[in-house]
């Protein structure tokens, strides 16, 4: 029997992580796991499929299966285990765009920066790229397109949570603030056949949301508008939903989105709602906590804790009134203040 590793040895692990994030990455933009949909295929067989170097291909194929993404068996044949059905890029709850953007280099590139980011509380990406996030995407729309599908991903992984964490039916209006291409949208009027939308978000990311509102059969229920949540957003509906949004910006941005946002609350029953994570006690919440360091580091944002979330909205003339638990997100409920 193998002994337990040494706590250098499990440390030294956890440094080479970059080694299984960038061979999740070339997995997935090689499209493998698609290719085993249908069961085990041959390391050749596999080679032909996605053009590459077939004795340099098993290298990694072999390295996947040693930490149970894959399964080897006799004569290089490989099969897709539970852990790697998620890469798969039609699989419930898929991890496929995601693994693609987060080995791309312009993303790969800005972690560089940070210990940059940590002597001088500068973003990273900034610094490495010259450019903020928003101006590279728009200005490269190649790694805009691919972040676009990660968060679509991750969108529709967290539609089914929101659902069954927040009881939509007593809504009429919801606006999808920042809400990309619509798939959260689009998930939401699904289920709920009498919500009219509203999705806002800048217009150059909002150009193929009619196609998805169209498939998802709910475009006769919902309004896509190009603009800025910075300079207004549409007025008087019941609820306002910003997902993974104010963790993008700091302090002074949030507050402003937020603004805006509580001025457009023109009705008693108008609400906000934030998807976002919750920063847990000392020692506790890894994914939150590694998630403000990639906020650090890519858009130059936070993730924030209880207090800081009721010291934002307040600032912004909002009320926290409850806190409920979205599959790893947090689901931030939020009222006009009282006068």
């Amino acid at each position: 029997m193998q002994n337990d590793p040494t706590p250098a040895l499990t440390l030294r692990r956890l440094i080479d992580g970059y080694q299984l994030s960038q061979a999740l990455h070339v997995a997935a933009t090689l499209g493998i796991a698609d290719l085993l949909a249908d069961g085990a295929r041959d390391t050749a067989e596999l080679a032909l499929a996605t053009h590459t170097h077939e004795p340099t291909l098993y290298r990694l194929l072999r390295a996947l299966a040693s930490v149970g993404v894959l399964h080897e068996s006799a004569e290089q044949r490989f099969a897709l285990t539970p852990l790697g059905e998620p890469l798969r890029s039609d699989a419930e709850g898929s991890m496929a765009a995601w693994a693609e953007f987060v080995g791309s280099p312009a993303y790969w590139q800005a972690w560089s920066g940070l210990l940059h980011s940590v002597r001088t509380g500068e973003n990273a990406f900034a610094h490495v790229h010259g450019m903020d996030v928003w101006r590279h995407r728009e200005a490269h729309p190649e790694d805009g397109a691919l972040f676009d599908r990660a968060m679509a991903a991750l969108s529709r992984r967290a539609a089914a949570a929101l659902l069954g964490g927040y009881d939509f039916s007593a809504l009429r209006t919801l606006v999808d603030v920042g809400g990309g291409n619509g798939a959260l949208l689009a998930a939401i009027l699904r289920a709920h056949s009498r919500l009219q939308g509203t999705l806002l978000d800048l217009p150059h990311v909002v150009a193929a949301a009619l196609a998805r509102l169209v498939a998802a059969g709910v475009a006769d229920r919902c309004t896509v508008k190009g603009g800025s949540f910075f300079e207004g957003v549409p007025e008087g509906a019941d609820a306002y939903l910003l997902r993974s949004v104010i963790h993008d910006w700091d302090d002074g941005d949030a507050l402003r989105i937020l603004t805006v946002v509580a001025k457009a609350m023109t009705t008693p029953a108008s609400r906000v709602l934030l998807v976002e994570r919750v920063i847990a006690p000392p020692n506790e919440g890894r994914d939150a906590k590694f998630s403000d360091l990639n906020m650090l580091v890519s858009p130059g944002g936070r993730e924030r804790t209880r207090e800081q979330f009721e010291a934002l909205l307040a600032a912004a003339g909002l009320e926290l009134v409850r806190i409920d638990d979205a599959g790893g997100f947090s689901i931030i409920e939020a009222l006009k203040a009282h006068a």
